[in-house]
C-alpha cells in the first residue's frame, strides 16, 4: 500500500500536470523480458534502484560521528601528543634552536619591508611559531614574517601615510592582519581547502620569482646606502633609479656589500666541504644554517666597536643618526605594544582593495610550501586545517603587536633539513624569539641596516626560479611558460598584487580553454598479445602459461585505440573500424555544459562524413528540404555513397565523465533526435559504458537513455538481443566458491580422469556399494550409475550461481566498451530485415541458454 507522501506526490504531480509513468524505466516489464535474460535457476535478477534526493541530502548532512571526527580534526595534536617521546624532542629541540637563530634577524629584516619598526617582527614571529603547533598537519612549515607579504603590508603602510597620515603603521598592519586572518579562518573552518588546487603552480611560481626578484631590486638602494627616490616604485624604476644615483652610494655600501658577499662564501664553503667530507655532511649543514646569525653577529660587533665612542649615541629619538652609517637603534624590551588592535572602516578602507592580494598571498605561499615538504618527507597536509592555522595566528598575533604572516620557504627548508620530527618545534622556536625579545635589545640596537638588506637579498634569492626548472616547465607543458614569464613581467613593471591577478587569471582562462575546447576521440577495436622476452606469454587457451584455470587474465585480449593514432599509438598498428555504422566515442575531459556543444558537434559532423542517410528519399519534393540542405541541383538526382554504411549505433565511453548536468543532458537528447532523422526510417541505438556514477546513470535514464529504443506507432520496443554482464556470487576466490569445490573434487577428478581416457579414481568398492544399495549391481547397471556420477560432477562444476553486474532495467548502460561493442552488434538489425543465418543463430542462442 503506498504511503501517505507518496500519494501526496501522485495528486501534486497530476495536478501539475507532471507525467510520472511517461519514464522510460516504468516500462520496467517490457524491457526485461528479453531472449537473454537469465533464467532464475542460472543468475539473479537485478534491477537498479535510482538515487533520490533525499539520499543527496543525506550525503551532504554531517552526521553525530562527522561531527565529533569534525571538532578532533580542529586540533590535529591530539593525535600524537600522547606518544611524544626523548628522541622525538631531540630532534625538535636542534631544529627549533636552529630555526630560532634564523628567525630573528629574518624577522627584524622582513619588517623593514612591512615599514613598521624592526620589534614587530620579533612579535610577529613569535606568535606564528607559538600558536601553529596547536592546529598543525605539517611538521615542517615555519610561520612567520616572510619577504612577499611583508612587502605588500608596506605597500599599504606607505599609501596610508599619504592619506591618513595620522593613523600609524603598525595599526594599519594589525588591522589587516585581524581581517585577513579571520576570512582565511572561515575558508579553513567550513573546509573549503580545496579552492587553493585552483591556483596552478605556474602561478605559483611566477608569483614567487617575481616577487623575489622585486623584493631584491628594492633592497639594493639600501645595501648601497643610496637615497632620494622611492624603492617601492615598479620594480624597473627601481633599477633605473638606483643606476642613476650609484654614485651617492656611501659607507652603507661597506656593511651591506662585504655581509651579502660573506653569507655567499660561506654557503659555497661549507656546501663545498659537505660534499668532499660526507661523514661530516651534519656539521657542515648546521654551519650553513647559522651563517645569517654568524654575519648579524659579525657587524653588529663592528657597528658597536664604531660607534661606541660616538658622544649622546643612546640619547633622543635621532640618535642613531649620528652613526656614520645606518643602525637600528633603540629597540623595546619585551612586549611594549601590547594591545586590542584598533579595526573600524575608516582603517578597512585603506586596505580594502589589497585585501583578495593578501588572502591570496597567505594561501597560496604557506599551502604550496606544505604540500611541498609534505610529498618530500612522506605525509599528507589537510589543506583546510592548515588554513585554520594561518588564520588563527594572524588573528592573535595583533594583540602582541604582529602583522601578517604565513609560511616561510626558507625556514620551512632549515627546519625540515634540521631533522625536525613534530611540530611542537615551534614551541622551542617560540622560547628562542622570547629570549631574542627580552636578552637582546641592546644588541639589536647596533645592527647595520644594510647588512639587514644583505640578509633580506640573501633570503629571496634562493626564491628565484633556476632555468632548469623553466625548462622542465617548457618540456611538460610549453603553453603554460609564456603564462610563467607574463606574471613575472607584470610583477616587474607594475606590482607584485598585479602579477598574481595575471597569473591566476590568465591560468583559470586557460583551464576553461582546455574544457570548452576538449575534444573526444573515435575509437577502434585492436588485438593485442602480451609478450615476454621474445614469444608470446600465452598458452593454446589464451592464458598465460602455468597459471590457475579459475584465472581471468588472458594474454590475448580487444583494446580500443583511436582510429587517428592522435594518442601517440604507433601507426604501423591497424586499428579495426567497430562495425559498419556503429561509432565509439570517447570523451577526454568529463562532459559538462561548458564543452557539451564542441564534443557533439565534431562528433555529428564525423558521422555525417562517415555514413549515408538510410533513406535517400526522405524528402519528397523539392520544397520540403530544409534549407541548409538544398541537396542537389534541379534536375539532377541525389548522389549517394553506397559503400558507406548507414548509421546504426552509438557508443559512449564515459570512463572520464564524473557528472553531467541538464545542459549538457538535453544536447544529447537534440544529437539524438538529429541523428535518428538522418537513420529514418530506423532508429539509432545509444549504448554507454563506465558509467560510474549513479547520479549520471539516473540523469541519462531520465532523458531516455539506456533503454532499447521504442516504435513510434505502439511504443513496443524493437527485436532486440539483450547482452549482459555477469559475474560469480562471491567471486572465484570466495569462500562459498572455496566450499563448492572441496564438496565436488573427487567427482571432478573422475570425469577429468574418463575425458583423457585414463581409469576412474572413484574407489571401485564405492561404486558398488552404491550400486548395491540403489539396486543396480549389474554391469550395465554399474556402468550407468557410474555415468550418472560423471555427468553430476560436470553439471557441479559448470553450473555456479551467477548475477548481473548492472541492472537488468537499464540493459544499454555497460559495464565496459567490450560488453557495448557486442550489444551494439547484436541489435543493429530491424526485425523485418533478419534473414535466415540471424534467425539461425537466435535459435542457436536461445538452445544454449536453454543448456545452460
Amino acid at each position: 500500500m503506498a504511503s501517505t507522501s507518496s500519494k501526496v506526490g501522485h495528486g501534486l504531480a497530476k495536478v501539475l500536470g507532471i507525467k510520472l509513468d511517461n519514464r522510460p524505466d516504468a516500462h520496467t516489464d517490457k524491457i526485461t523480458r528479453g531472449e537473454s535474460v537469465f533464467s532464475v535457476s542460472s543468475a539473479d535478477t537485478f534491477v537498479e534502484e535510482e538515487p533520490t534526493v533525499v539520499e543527496w541530502f543525506q550525503d551532504l548532512m554531517p552526521s553525530g560521528r562527522d561531527m565529533i571526527n569534525y571538532l578532533i580534526s580542529l586540533f590535529p595534536f591530539v593525535r600524537w601528543i600522547g606518544r611524544y617521546n626523548l628522541q622525538w624532542f631531540s630532534g625538535d629541540m636542534v631544529a627549533g634552536i636552529t630555526i630560532g637563530a634564523v628567525v630573528v634577524p629574518q624577522g627584524m629584516a622582513y619588517a623593514v619591508l612591512a615599514e613598521v619598526p624592526v620589534y614587530y617582527g620579533l612579535y610577529t614571529s613569535f606568535m606564528g611559531v607559538l600558536i601553529y603547533w596547536f592546529f598543525a598537519t605539517s611538521k615542517d612549515i615555519t610561520i612567520g614574517p616572510v619577504a612577499v607579504m611583508s612587502t605588500i603590508v608596506g605597500n599599504i603602510v606607505l599609501s596610508a601615510r599619504a592619506s591618513d597620515p595620522d593613523i600609524d603603521g603598525h595599526v594599519i598592519a594589525s588591522a589587516l592582519s585581524i581581517i585577513a586572518g579571520a576570512i582565511v579562518c572561515f575558508i579553513g573552518l567550513a573546509r573549503l581547502g580545496w579552492i587553493v588546487d585552483f591556483i596552478s603552480l605556474t602561478s605559483v611560481s611566477a608569483f614567487i620569482c617575481g616577487s623575489a626578484i622585486s623584493i631584491l631590486v628594492g633592497q639594493v638602494p639600501g645595501l648601497l646606502g643610496i637615497t632620494g627616490f622611492s624603492t617601492r616604485d615598479a620594480t624597473y624604476l627601481v633599477v633605473i633609479h638606483t643606476l642613476q644615483h650609484l654614485g651617492r652610494s656611501d659607507l652603507n655600501a661597506a656593511m651591506g656589500v662585504t655581509a651579502l658577499a660573506m653569507l655567499y662564501i660561506i654557503r659555497f664553503i661549507c656546501n663545498l666541504l659537505a660534499k668532499r667530507f660526507p661523514k661530516q655532511q651534519k656539521t657542515f649543514f648546521f654551519l650553513n644554517t647559522l651563517r645569517t646569525v654568524f654575519v648579524i653577529l659579525l657587524y653588529t660587533m663592528i657597528s658597536w666597536l664604531v660607534c661606541r665612542n660616538i658622544p649622546n649615541i643612546h640619547v633622543g629619538t635621532n640618535s642613531k643618526k649620528l652613526a656614520p652609517f645606518k643602525i637600528l637603534g633603540t629597540v623595546p624590551r619585551g612586549f611594549q605594544h601590547a594591545a586590542v588592535p584598533t579595526i573600524n572602516t575608516r582603517i578597512i578602507k585603506i586596505f580594502a582593495s589589497q585585501l583578495p592580494a593578501s588572502v591570496i598571498v597567505l594561501l597560496i605561499e604557506h599551502i604550496a610550501i606544505a604540500k611541498s615538504f609534505g610529498r618530500v618527507n612522506n605525509y599528507t597536509i589537510d589543506p583546510s586545517q592548515e588554513m585554520i592555522a594561518i588564520g588563527v595566528s594572524n588573528l592573535l598575533s595583533p594583540f602582541l603587536g604582529g602583522y601578517p604572516a604565513t609560511g616561510s620557504f626558507s625556514r620551512t627548508a632549515i627546519k625540515s633539513k634540521a631533522g625536525v620530527r613534530t611540530p611542537f618545534a615551534g614551541v622551542i622556536t617560540a622560547v628562542v624569539v622570547l629570549l631574542a625579545i627580552y636578552a637582546l635589545p641592546a644588541v639589536f640596537f647596533y645592527i647595520p641596516n644594510a647588512t639587514l638588506a644583505a640578509v633580506i637579498i640573501h633570503a629571496v634569492g634562493d626564491l628565484i626560479t633556476p632555468p632548469n626548472t623553466v625548462y622542465q616547465f617548457w618540456r611538460i607543458s610549453p603553453i603554460e611558460v609564456p603564462i610563467y614569464f607574463a606574471g613575472i613581467f607584470v610583477t616587474i613593471f607594475s606590482s607584485i598584487e598585479n602579477g598574481v591577478y595575471t597569473t591566476i587569471c590568465v591560468s583559470a582562462a586557460l583551464l576553461l580553454f582546455r574544457v570548452v575546447k576538449a575534444r573526444g576521440r573515435f575509437l577502434g577495436k585492436v588485438q593485442i598479445h602480451s609478450v615476454i622476452g621474445d614469444h608470446l606469454m600465452e598458452d593454446t587457451n589464451g592464458t598465460y602459461p602455468g597459471a590457475n584455470k579459475d584465472n581471468t587474465d588472458v594474454a590475448v585480449r580487444n583494446i580500443f585505440l583511436p582510429l587517428e593514432h592522435d594518442d601517440g599509438s604507433n601507426p604501423n598498428v591497424d586499428v579495426e573500424e567497430p562495425h559498419p555504422g556503429v561509432f565509439i566515442y570517447r570523451f577526454s575531459e568529463g562532459y559538462n555544459y561548458p564543452n557539451a556543444s564542441h564534443y557533439l558537434d565534431y562528433m555529428v559532423s564525423t558521422i555525417f562524413k562517415s555514413t549515408r542517410r538510410t533513406n535517400p528519399n526522405t524528402y519528397g519534393r523539392l520544397g520540403d528540404r530544409p534549407w541548409n540542405d538544398p541537396g542537389p541541383r534541379r534536375g539532377k538526382a541525389a548522389e549517394v555513397d553506397f559503400h558507406k554504411p548507414t548509421l546504426k549505433a552509438v557508443i559512449m565511453d564515459f570512463s572520464s565523465v564524473n557528472n553531467v548536468d541538464i545542459t549538457s543532458v538535453q544536447h544529447l537528447i537534440d544529437v539524438r533526435n538529429q541523428l535518428d532523422r538522418w537513420a529514418s526510417p530506423d532508429k539509432v541505438q545509444w549504448h554507454f559504458a563506465s558509467i560510474n556514477n549513479r547520479w549520471t546513470r539516473r540523469a541519462l535514464a531520465s532523458a531516455g537513455f539506456g533503454y532499447p529504443t521504442e516504435t513510434e506507432d505502439d511504443g513496443a520496443f524493437h527485436h532486440w538481443k539483450p547482452i549482459f554482464s555477469v559475474a560469480d556470487i562471491g567471486g572465484s576466490a570466495s569462500a562459498a566458491t572455496q566450499a563448492d569445490f572441496e564438496l565436488n573434487k573427487n567427482t571432478t577428478r573422475s570425469h577429468r580422469d574418463i575425458e583423457d581416457g585414463r581409469s576412474s579414481r572413484h574407489n571401485p568398492a564405492e561404486i558398488d556399494n552404491i550400486a548395491e544399495s540403489s539396486g543396480s549391481s549389474t554391469p550395465s547397471g554399474r556402468n550407468s550409475l557410474e555415468k550418472h556420477v560423471t555427468h553430476h560432477s560436470r553439471a557441479q562444476v559448470g553450473t555456479t550461481k551467477k548475477v548481473v553486474v548492472h541492472g537488468l532495467n537499464r540493459p544499454f548502460f555497460h559495464i565496459d566498451l567490450t560488453s557495448a561493442l557486442q550489444s551494439a552488434v547484436a541489435n543493429i538489425h530491424d526485425p523485418s530485415t533478419i534473414d535466415d543465418n540471424d534467425s539461425r543463430d537466435l535459435r542457436e542462442d536461445k538452445d544454449d541458454k536453454a543448456i545452460r
